[in-house]
């Protein structure tokens, strides 16, 4: 391992072991602010399907992956048209969102005739409308630990309808190690107006959990040895109608653009990202300070400090 290398492993380890996990606090929709509720608390109404508590779910195979643990129906709807660009604001127990490796995914499913309100989640059909991968400047989703949100846009071809807007952080800073990735799901409300027809294909269709595996090239990962191998998105591809292209296998690869809404292409040319030792635990993630990791080598009086914490523990 190279030295620089070495010393981003021993802060990732053991310097700041904290438990920055992060939910969605908002949702801007065409403009409009829709406001999300403390962890756990029901509070003013809201379109945001409220989770219970900030920890990631690391099992592909569990039930809360489609809208985030313990995720509660939401009293409201957000009215929406096709094209309308959307802003989801993820927050952290520190602020802002606080991981950095990893891609961003966007799936909407079809609540039916009904609204919303009462659609259970266990029941959708999700197919992808956008995906988020890394650039030569690094992953989209260090972006936002600056307090920015993900940025995307409904399809501008998007059918009427009802639809629960499911957006997705993976966490990977730990992808090294199976069952070591975190997922952040969160799901709000939406009503789309307008006279389209586009709609994926059954084959499109998805139900989460079972789109993913814990092997998937995506999800079992190491991201900084190798920073300039191409990252393969999980799920399916980018729903066909949304770019007008025919449908493509799953498992997109990215290459160049940071967001993709294309169904053959991804996001994710080389960034200079360190390499890093896995954590020894699903539940709870090592992680660094975005300071401490956005370049190569670390500055030396962050390095001298972080080390000088390591030697501590090591005592």
């Amino acid at each position: 391992m190279k030295p620089a290398a070495l010393v981003i492993s021993l802060l990732t380890r053991f310097v700041i072991p904290a438990a920055a996990h992060g939910w969605v606090g908002s949702i801007t929709v065409a403009g409009k602010l829709y406001q999300g509720n403390g962890l756990g608390t029901s509070g003013a109404p809201s379109v945001i399907r409220q989770v219970n508590t900030n920890s990631p779910v690391t099992s592909v195979s569990d039930p809360n992956l489609a809208c985030g643990p313990n995720a509660q129906l939401a009293q409201l709807v957000a009215d929406a048209n096709p094209g309308d660009p959307v802003a989801v604001d993820w927050v952290s127990t520190e602020g802002p969102w606080f991981h950095n490796v990893g891609p961003m995914l966007t799936y909407l499913a079809n609540c039916g005739s009904a609204s919303c309100t009462q659609f259970d989640a266990s029941q959708a059909m999700w197919f992808k409308i956008q995906q988020s991968g890394r650039d030569s400047s690094g992953w989209a989703q260090a972006q936002l630990n600056s307090g920015a949100p993900a940025n995307f846009t409904l399809p501008s071809n998007l059918a009427p309808g009802n639809y629960l807007l499911r957006h997705e952080i993976i966490a990977l800073q730990n992808g090294v190690t199976e069952g070591g990735a975190e997922f952040y799901a969160s799901c709000s409300q939406l009503s789309v107006g307008g006279s389209d027809s586009g709609e994926p294909s059954s084959s499109e269709l998805v139900k989460l959990p079972g789109a993913y595996s814990a092997t998937d090239p995506g999800i079992l990962v190491d991201v900084y040895s190798n920073p300039n191998a191409p990252y393969t998105f999980p799920g399916p591809p980018i729903a066909a109608f949304v770019s007008g292209d025919t449908p493509s296998a799953a498992g997109s690869v990215s290459s160049h653009p940071t967001t993709s809404t294309h169904p053959a292409t991804g996001t994710q040319p080389a960034g200079t990202l360190a390499s890093a030792a896995p954590s020894t635990s699903s539940t709870s993630c090592k992680l660094r300070r975005k300071t401490l990791i956005e370049s190569s080598p670390v500055p030396s009086t962050k390095r001298h400090r972080a080390l000088r914490n390591f030697y501590m523990v090591r005592k």
